[in-house]
Formats: C-alpha cells, sequence, structure tokens
C-alpha cells in the first residue's frame, strides 16, 4: 500500500505549522483560523455544522469557537425562531481579518500545485474528495461511539 495518507497527514501538518505562524500576529492559533473563515463564507452557521465542515467533534470546535467570540472575531446570536440555536457571524474584526486568510489560501494553493496542469489539479481534486467521502462514513461510524473492525 502507497503511503498517500501519510502524505496528506505531512502536507495537512506542514500548512497548519506555517498558518499558525503567519496568523500569530492576528493573535489566531491553533487552528482557529479554520473555523473564523467557514463562519465568515457561511455567516448564520450553527456550530454543529462547523464542526462537521472541519471535521471535528464538537467540544473542540466548542472550545475554538468560544476562544474565537472572546477575542472578538466573531459573535453568537439568537435564531429568530428558536432561541435554543445560536447562530455565529463574524464580527467587523473577523471580517478585517478574513481578506489576509483567504489571500494566504490562495496563495497556499497557488505554491502546492505548482507544476501541475489544469487537468492533473482537477483529477487530484477528484480523486480526494472521494477519499474524503470513504473516510466520512468512518468518522460518522465511530463519531457515534462506534467501533471500527479492522
Amino acid at each position: 500500500m502507497k503511503e498517500i495518507l501519510r502524505e496528506i497527514g505531512m502536507i495537512a501538518r506542514a500548512l497548519d505549522s506555517i498558518s499558525n505562524i503567519e496568523f500569530k500576529d492576528f493573535d489566531l492559533t491553533k487552528g482557529q483560523y479554520l473555523y473564523l473563515v467557514r463562519i465568515c463564507e457561511n455567516p448564520g452557521i450553527i456550530q454543529e455544522k462547523v464542526a462537521e465542515m472541519i471535521k471535528v467533534d464538537r467540544t473542540t470546535a466548542a472550545r475554538a469557537i468560544k476562544k474565537l467570540e472572546n477575542q472578538g472575531f466573531i459573535v453568537k446570536k439568537n435564531d429568530d425562531y428558536n432561541k435554543k440555536i445560536k447562530k455565529l457571524f463574524p464580527t467587523v474584526k473577523g471580517e478585517r481579518v478574513y481578506p489576509f486568510l483567504k489571500k494566504e489560501g490562495e496563495y497556499t494553493d497557488k505554491v502546492a500545485l505548482a507544476g501541475l496542469s489544469p487537468d492533473e489539479t482537477e483529477t487530484m481534486l477528484d480523486l480526494l474528495q472521494k477519499v474524503r467521502k470513504n473516510i466520512e462514513v468512518d468518522w460518522e461510524y465511530v463519531k457515534k461511539g462506534n467501533k471500527r473492525e479492522y
């Protein structure tokens, strides 16, 4: 078996490390930028959806979102119809940082995909989406307290 997932893991960790260093000036650390980007791109999203998008458990998401809220990057607002539902919105501070986060993401894409043709890039995206969908099945299964059989 090829070590594809190890390669993907190394890429993800390297990019996360770079981002944590570069976003330190904004006081964004430990992957908080991931949450802020999703909230900026989906104003009014609920916490559970953000956790699902990033593929983390609810507790991890709650901690990161609470920190973003305490730092003034986001605000929680009650849903108009169901007061139990809290929607997440970027604040002015969060909206000011977002263009930099987006620019960094575009730059990273450019660097990561350098030397690949448009067809190769599209093929890689298709294949990685298939891999992600396969993994999501197990992620959902394990998230519900089940154990995989090896």
